[in-house]
């Protein structure tokens, strides 16, 4: 089974061709990221509209990379995927716009995917992993504990009751002066940092259900940062060190409760799987691989290029539905917000 997948819900402009082998994992035969970083920088933060725009500028020759570097042709497609939404809905609607024009011309059937969806089955591309796992899905949009426990169901777990923890992460940036995108530069400073210069809050530990709260996190961080100005490179690095540590501290406290809470039950977890940008952080990688040991449950995780946004995992949840005749009609309307619980349905 062969797809295209498309995947345009934020400041990523993404293609990617993806075939399902004999083992039922996906060999990725092209991954085109196109990201938009500089065209955003500026701004300290992705400008919807300028995304909407680039998106239209540079897909059709993404998807035409993809397609040379896969060494395939429309004919051979089994389907054409797009993320149709959560995200910038101007961007969303570039990318389901053009799946539409490609399955309309080719005839190859339209598949509709949800980008949380897609984040939560991307483990299966790499991994021979089988029903239920137990995901945390961490992006700059997005934090949720969820029970996958097969295609179109999802059990929502936890999540987060304001801010998500990329955001959090590209706040802090923002307000320490570091570049666009910010998560990446907290990660890089807090590497020579001392984590324990500043005593920050740890919102929701010891909670009994696996929430998150990270707005009290940002402005604690705020104050902190006020009142050691000016910053100094050692200070910002110490600041980021202390903000790193309460999140993994927070990440590991609510990862020990939603795995306790299905301990017992008939979905216990067969994996511990992270998805999303965050899950690219190295130290909260090591972190949910010691609470994974502490539990005696298998941590899966994807390799970071496809933790980030990117296309694979589109192509990849287009097959998994496919395989299933999840098809979506020409009709289908892009959404900027879609929650996993109505996946089942499409």
């Amino acid at each position: 089974m062969l797809v295209l997948g498309i995947e345009t819900t934020c400041d990523e402009t993404a293609a990617a061709v993806v075939r399902r082998n004999a083992s039922g994992q996906g060999d990725i035969l092209s991954n085109i990221v196109h990201s938009q970083h500089d065209d955003h920088r500026a701004f300290g933060g992705v400008v919807p509209e300028i995304a909407a725009r680039a998106h239209v500028e540079i897909l059709d020759d993404v998807i035409r990379r993809a397609m040379a570097e896969a060494g395939v042709n429309f004919t051979q497609l089994d389907g054409i995927a797009a993320a149709a939404g959560p995200g910038l809905i101007g961007g969303v609607i570039v990318g389901l716009t053009t799946a539409k024009a490609l399955s309309l011309v080719t005839g190859k059937p339209l598949l509709a995917v949800n980008h949380l969806e897609a984040h939560a089955l991307t483990i299966r591309i790499t991994h021979r992993l089988g029903f239920p796992y137990l995901l945390l899905l961490a992006s700059g949009g997005h934090t949720q504990i969820i029970s996958v426990e097969d295609v179109g169901r999802y059990r929502y777990i936890g999540g987060t009751v304001d801010d998500a923890i990329g955001e959090a992460f590209d706040k802090t940036a923002k307000m320490l002066g570091l570049p666009y995108p910010g998560g990446p530069e907290v990660e890089r400073y807090a590497m020579n940092g001392d984590p324990g210069r500043f005593t920050l809050p740890r919102p929701m530990i010891g909670r009994p259900e696996p929430n998150f709260s990270l707005s009290g996190l940002k402005t604690a961080m705020r104050m902190e940062a006020a009142r050691s100005a000016p910053l100094t490179d050692e200070t910002v690095a110490d600041l980021c060190a202390s903000f790193q540590a309460a999140i993994v501290d927070v990440i590991v406290d609510r990862i020990r409760v939603a795995l306790g809470m299905l301990r017992n039950s008939a979905w216990k977890p067969r994996a511990l799987v992270v998805a999303g940008g965050v899950g690219a952080n190295r130290t909260i990688r090591g972190a949910l691989s010691a609470i994974a040991n502490e539990a005696a449950t298998p941590l899966m995780l994807p390799p970071p290029e496809l933790c980030t946004d990117n296309g694979a995992m589109i192509a990849w949840a287009g097959i998994e539905r496919l395989s299933r005749n999840m098809i979506d009609g020409l009709d289908v309307s892009p959404q900027a917000r879609w929650p996993l619980s109505q996946t089942a349905a499409a």
